[in-house]
C-alpha cells in the first residue's frame, strides 16, 4: 500500500528544498547586500576600481606585444609592408 502525504509533509519537504536551493546559490546573502545600501555601495566600488586595473593592465599588455610583433615584421625587411608598419612604429615610438 502505498504512502499518502497529507498536506503538511508536503509543505515540510518543499520548504526543505528551498532552503537547500536558497542557500546553494546564495540568495539570503544577496538579499542582505541589496537591503544595505552602503555595503553594496562599496564593493561596486571595489568590483568597479578592480575591472578598471584589469582592463588598463591588460590593455597595456597587448599593446606591448603588437607593437614588439611589428618591430620584427619590420626587421624582415618586407617592402611594402616593412615601409607602412615602420611608420606605425615611429609613431608609437614618438608618443612615448
Amino acid at each position: 500500500m502505498r504512502y499518502k502525504m497529507n498536506k503538511e509533509d508536503i509543505i515540510l519537504k518543499n520548504l526543505v528544498k528551498l532552503n537547500k536551493t536558497l542557500t546553494r546559490n546564495n540568495i539570503l546573502e544577496l538579499a542582505e547586500l541589496l537591503g544595505n545600501k552602503r555595503k553594496l555601495l562599496v564593493r561596486n566600488l571595489i568590483t568597479g576600481i578592480s575591472k578598471g586595473i584589469g582592463i588598463g593592465i591588460g590593455f597595456t599588455i597587448l599593446t606591448a606585444i603588437i607593437v614588439i610583433i611589428l618591430q620584427k615584421i619590420v626587421t624582415l625587411n618586407i617592402p611594402v609592408i616593412g615601409e607602412y608598419i615602420a611608420d606605425i612604429v615611429e609613431i608609437v615610438e614618438r608618443s612615448k
